[in-house]
C-alpha cells in the first residue's frame, strides 16, 4: 500500500512525546506530534487538530495597538477592571449584537476566554459551599475540564445530542434537582460539533438556572458564526441567540480570537449581568475579601491570576468593537470564509467514505463553520486519528470533548486553504482505497 508515513515513524514519535493513548492526547500534544512528523518526514500535513485562526487580523486592531505602544502604555500597569473605552465598547457590543443591556462596570477584559473561564470557575463554583459541581452540556472544549481538575473542582457532564429541544428540560432536571450544581457551562456555536442552541433551548436552560439558582456560563467563542443567519448588523435583529435574554444569572465569554482573528494577543470580554455582579454570596468569603460576586471575580480571581490584561491589546480590542458597533466593520462577513472551507471539506470527506457524526441541528443540517465532526466506517476515533496521521492528516478524537460517540474526530477548518484542500483531494481517495 502506498502510505506516505510509516507506522514505525509515528509510533516512535508517539513514544517520544509520552502519548500512550492517542484518543486522550490533548490538542497541544497532537500539535507538537504533527510538527515533529512534518520535520522528520518532509510531508506537509493537513492540520485540522487546533482551532487557531486562519485569517489575517484587520488593520483596525493592529494600528490601534501600535499607537498605544507608541504612546507609552507598555510601561504602565493597566487597571484591573479594564480601560474605560474598552469597557464602554464591550457594553455597546452586547447591546448592539445581543440586544442585552449591561453596564460598562460589569464588562471586564481577560487574557483570552481561557482566563475568563478560569476566573469564572474560581468564583462561581465557590459561591455556595453546598453546591460543589459544575455541569457541562457537552460536547465541549476539553481544556475547560482540565481547568476544573487543576482547581480541584468537581463536574458532571452529558452529551446533548439526544436531548435537543424540549427533551433538554428533563435531562437538566436529572442533574440540577440534586441541589449540588452551582454552574452550567456550554458553547453555542458549539466546539466541537457546531450545533447551535435554539431560543427554546436557551429558555429551558434559563428556567432551570432560575429554578435551582444556578449561574450559567455561556461560551460565545464563535460569536455570530452560525452563518445560516446573518448576525452581523449592529442594533438590528436577528441578534446572536443568548441565555441572557431569559435570565439575569449569567456570565458571557466573548473572545476576540476567532470572531476578530486576534488570537495571538490573548484578549476577550468577560460579561457579568449587573444583577449577578452586585449579588452577595457569603460563602465567597472563604476565598475572597468580598462577598459581592463582581468584586470577588475582579479583585480576587482575576487579580490573583494576572493582575490585569495586557495594556496595549485593550486599545486594539476597543477599536475593533467600536468599528463593529458603529457598523463600519462587519466582523461576521470576514469570518464567513470558515463556512466556505467547511462546506468544501465536508464534501470531500463524504465523497471518500466518511460520515458526519453530528450531522443535524435538531431538524436542520448542521451549519458550515469553524468545526465539524467525522467518522469512518468501523474505526474507533483512536484508530482513525492514528490511521490518518499516516496520510498526513491530523485531527483530535471526540473522546476528550465529552462526546459519547467514540468513533468520531473533530476537524477544524481554520488552517485549510486551497493547497490543503488539494492535499485532501489527493490523500482521501488513497485512504479510502486502502481501507
Amino acid at each position: 500500500m502506498n502510505i506516505p508515513i510509516s507506522k514505525q515513524i509515528i509510533d516512535t514519535a508517539l513514544h517520544r512525546n509520552g502519548i500512550h493513548d492517542i484518543a486522550k492526547a490533548s490538542i497541544r500534544q497532537i500539535v507538537k506530534l504533527v510538527n515533529e512528523l512534518e520535520t522528520e518526514t518532509g510531508v506537509e500535513f493537513v492540520k485540522m487538530e487546533m482551532g487557531v485562526p486562519g485569517l489575517s487580523p484587520v488593520s483596525i486592531g493592529v494600528d490601534a495597538e501600535i499607537q498605544a505602544l507608541k504612546n507609552g502604555v507598555a510601561s504602565i500597569y493597566p487597571n484591573i477592571e479594564g480601560i474605560p473605552e474598552l469597557k464602554t465598547e464591550m457594553a455597546r457590543f452586547v447591546q448592539s449584537f445581543l440586544n442585552v443591556t449591561v453596564s460598562p462596570q460589569s464588562c471586564v477584559p481577560t487574557v483570552g476566554s481561557m482566563q475568563g473561564a478560569f476566573a469564572s470557575f474560581l468564583t462561581a463554583c465557590r459561591s455556595n459551599a453546598a453546591k460543589t459541581k459544575l455541569l457541562f452540556i457537552d460536547p465541549g472544549f476539553p481544556v475547560q475540564k482540565q481547568q476544573l481538575q487543576i482547581l480541584g473542582l468537581a463536574f458532571e457532564s452529558f452529551d446533548v445530542y439526544n436531548y435537543r429541544g424540549a427533551a433538554l428540560r428533563q435531562k437538566l432536571e436529572e442533574y440540577c434537582s440534586s441541589g449540588t450544581i452551582s454552574t452550567i457551562l456550554y458553547s453555542s456555536p458549539n466546539n466541537p460539533t457546531w450545533i447551535c442552541f435554539t431560543e427554546e433551548e436557551l429558555q429551558i436552560i434559563a428556567d432551570i438556572a432560575s429554578k435551582y439558582d444556578i449561574i450559567v456560563i455561556e461560551d460565545l467563542a464563535y460569536f455570530g458564526m452560525d452563518f445560516r443567519t446573518d448576525y452581523g448588523i449592529p442594533g438590528q435583529p436577528p441578534y446572536q441567540p443568548t441565555v441572557a435574554q431569559y435570565t439575569k444569572n449569567y456570565i458571557l465569554l466573548i473572545s476576540a480570537s476567532k470572531a476578530f482573528s486576534y488570537a495571538g494577543q490573548r484578549i476577550a470580554a468577560l460579561i457579568v449581568s449587573d444583577e449577578l455582579a452586585k449579588r452577595t454570596y457569603p460563602d465567597l468569603l472563604r476565598y475572597f475579601s468580598s462577598a459581592e460576586f463582581g468584586k470577588a471575580l475582579i479583585f480576587g480571581a482575576l487579580y490573583g491570576l494576572s493582575s490585569g490584561t495586557a495594556h496595549s491589546v485593550q486599545y486594539a480590542f476597543a477599536a475593533l468593537l467600536r468599528e463593529a458597533n458603529n457598523g463600519t466593520y462587519n466582523f461576521v462577513k470576514d469570518v464567513q470564509e470558515y463556512g466556505r472551507r467547511a462546506k468544501a471539506m465536508k464534501e470531500l470527506f463524504v465523497k471518500y467514505g466518511f460520515s458526519i457524526v453530528y450531522d443535524t441541528d435538531i431538524d436542520k443540517p448542521i451549519a458550515d463553520g469553524f468545526y465539524f465532526t467525522i467518522s469512518y466506517k468501523h474505526l474507533k476515533g483512536s484508530e482513525l486519528v492514528y490511521e490518518l496521521l499516516q496520510y498526513g492528516i491530523s485531527a483530535i478524537t471526540l473522546d476528550i470533548t465529552g462526546s459519547e460517540r467514540t468513533q468520531g474526530l473533530r476537524a477544524c477548518t481554520s488552517q485549510i486553504g486551497n493547497k490543503q484542500l488539494n492535499y485532501l483531494q489527493e490523500r482521501l481517495p488513497l485512504f479510502n482505497t486502502n481501507h
